[in-house]
């Protein structure tokens, strides 16, 4: 396995993810090449929670222009974790 801090890049703070940290549910960016089990035991050894359920998906890249040039954001993976009852991931500290 490598890193878990390879894997997870970075927590997704929007306004839909703080709403679904009240059902228990935190999202990442994370690693392109990483699958569920792996993004799991990155979480579990990181945060020290359990966790139960993780959701994966490819998010496509903008296009966007500047001037008469034009270019794509990068792809990336986004991963949302639900935990077990009871644990939390403190992000806000």
């Amino acid at each position: 396995m490598k890193n878990p801090r390879d894997i997870i890049i970075k927590p997704i703070i929007s306004e839909k993810s703080v709403e679904q940290m009240e059902q228990n549910k935190y999202t990442f960016k994370v690693d392109k090449k990483a699958n569920k089990i792996d993004i799991k035991q990155a979480v579990e050894a990181i945060f020290k929670v359990k966790v139960t359920d993780v959701k994966t998906m490819n998010v496509k890249g903008k296009l966007k222009r500047l001037g008469r040039y034009q270019g794509r954001t990068p792809d990336w993976k986004k991963a949302i974790v639900t935990l077990q009852e009871g644990d939390k991931i403190e992000i806000f500290e």
